[in-house]
């Protein structure tokens, strides 16, 4: 098993609310209808995968503020983790590496 690094505890929290945001906006996603405005159903049959949509009829002004808002925090959180301080510190070829194990050290900690 690799050696976890010692994060910082802002990038580690950084990282935490990052998976937090995404897994809420793809929870709110999956939910709301599969067309952002109103538009009739369809249904393709005739190419190589069928497809199928019912009619949608569209996200309310509240579902178009909440999406926005959930992506516009998933995206400050994207820019911060990546571009935190910590990765200087890192020699360039276990950049990837470190970045990898940012991503799943709250499986660790899970799992401990």
């Amino acid at each position: 098993m690799a050696v976890t690094p010692e994060f910082p505890s802002d990038l580690l929290a950084g990282q935490e609310e990052l998976h937090q945001i995404r897994s809420e906006l793809l929870a709110l996603l999956k939910r709301l209808p599969w067309s952002v405005v109103p538009l009739d159903g369809f249904s393709d049959t005739g190419g190589w995968r069928k497809v199928e949509r019912p009619a949608s009829p569209g996200w309310t002004e509240d579902e178009q503020a909440e999406v926005e808002k959930l992506r516009r925090r998933e995206l400050e959180l994207a820019v911060f983790v990546s571009g935190h301080r910590y990765w200087k510190e890192v020699a360039t070829p276990d950049v990837v590496s470190a970045r990898m194990l940012l991503k799943h050290v709250h499986e660790q900690r899970a799992g401990e």
